[in-house]
């Protein structure tokens, strides 16, 4: 069952987490000292994760003092990075441990809401990887605990602290095209198949069953962990929650809505790739934002899926455009800005000649947070409606329909096929489910 209206969405968020919290009272680390090195542990150590790693053991105001994996050849390369910090494959140990100022989370995606709201628990700070939820009940149980707890959550939409991005973000409040009525975003890329494989004896470096963690189990196969996970419905999002939340963010943050949608209309499927994967290759989603008391105008916004095309809109693989009254503007986060008027002549726009999107520089967002020296720029809340998008555009095209959708409650009214697909089936008994209020 999906969790209790709440009146609002925003009355009961964890906006307030990320200023209020960050400048009142986190300005001394978990062990009571002031601006001392922040102490950290890195949870799952796959690309990403050792990205997450670098970032840390090169910024002077953190130190890395655990490293987890329930893979032990993950582990061993990430001792490699991190010579100096505790390796476990249990991440109780590193919850378990009192001097722990915050947790970087980069599993799997079914892993991530667990582990965030474990942490947030044991009196962690959270960076977590995109997205932030599995499900949309996940993102909810997240913002609420993140506020229960008093403790920060920053979301791994990195480009939220690009400077570059920010001030485009910026000129699209203020009216360089007007109001914003639509905003596009695109994820077209070629991903190759994952084939098709049987059950068999996971790798000896793998603790499978840890790797299952709260999800229910189900046995192995060679082309559902490591990456390919993303493709299967019990661990991963897809693409739309993959690569595709990474646009999704921007163009949710450029439309300027700052509410859940309230009709999704979506279509799509395997239209190319005859393979074991569960997710769509393709999928156009809708997500319309009705006119309402915070908000004068209908917005919409539009999400474009091709995992099997190399033909981009604009030359550019991932992207977003936004549509105004009174002009356009292009977007990438590989580095391009164009802005146009009404009549199609470009309109100049002054920034920074830094174009890069950067992990390193969204963790110093994070931890000057916890030092209360500035505001998250992806909290809970931002990460909770921006992750919603592709979990609400999965279940549509997993029911083949389009159907309406409650901002307040976040439920899909009188159809409860579609509110099965809010939330997951969890492994009962395991000790990560404890947060998961089942």
């Amino acid at each position: 069952m999906v969790q209790n209206p709440r009146r609002t969405f925003f009355q009961q968020s964890s906006i307030a987490v990320a200023g209020g919290f960050a400048a009142a009272t986190l300005g001394k680390s978990a062990s009571g000292n002031s601006r001392n090195r922040l102490r950290c542990g890195v949870i799952g150590l796959g690309g990403q994760g050792k990205s997450h790693l670098r970032g840390y053991l090169e910024n002077p105001d953190t130190e890395v003092v655990w490293i987890c994996d329930v893979d032990s050849q993950r582990l061993n390369e990430a001792k490699e990075i991190a010579k100096d910090a505790k390796a476990t494959s249990n991440l109780r140990q590193i919850l378990d441990d009192s001097s722990i100022d915050f947790v970087s989370i980069a599993t799997p995606d079914h892993w991530h809401t667990p582990a965030a709201l474990l942490a947030l628990q044991a009196g962690k700070h959270v960076y977590v990887e995109k997205p932030c939820s599995h499900n949309v009940r996940e993102g909810r149980l997240l913002v609420d605990a993140a506020r229960k707890h008093g403790k920060l959550v920053q979301h791994g939409t990195q480009s939220r602290s690009a400077v570059w991005i920010r001030q485009a973000m910026q000129a699209l409040k203020e009216g360089i095209i007007g109001d914003v009525i639509v905003s596009k975003a695109w994820d077209v890329q070629f991903r190759s198949p994952i084939g098709h494989a049987e059950p068999s004896d996971p790798p000896a470096s793998l603790d499978y069953d840890a790797w299952l963690g709260p999800a229910k189990v189900v046995p192995y196969q060679s082309n559902r962990a490591h990456y390919t996970w993303h493709w299967w419905y019990d661990f991963g999002t897809g693409d739309a929650g993959n690569d595709g939340v990474h646009e999704i963010d921007i163009a949710r943050w450029g439309l300027g809505v700052d509410q859940h949608p309230s009709r999704i209309a979506a279509a799509g499927g395997k239209y190319v790739h005859k393979d074991d994967q569960q997710f769509p290759d393709t999928m156009t989603a809708v997500f319309e934002y009705p006119a309402n008391a915070n908000q004068s105008i209908s917005k919409q916004l539009i999400f474009e899926m091709r995992l099997w095309s190399r033909y981009y809109p604009f030359n550019i693989d991932n992207a977003n455009e936004f549509l105004g009254t009174k002009g356009r503007m292009l977007l990438t986060k590989r580095g391009k800005v164009q802005v146009f008027d009404e009549k199609g002549k470009e309109i100049e726009l002054k920034i920074p000649e830094d174009r890069s999107v950067s992990v390193a520089v969204h963790q110093k967002n994070f931890i000057a947070a916890i030092h209360g020296e500035a505001s998250l720029h992806a909290d809970a809340s931002t990460a909770h409606l921006s992750s919603t998008l592709p979990h609400l555009a999965n279940v549509a095209c997993r029911l083949g329909r389009s159907f309406v959708f409650d901002p307040q409650s976040e439920t899909i009214p009188n159809d409860p096929e579609a509110n099965r697909l809010l939330t997951r089936e969890y492994r009962q008994g395991h000790w990560s489910t404890a947060g998961i209020n089942l």
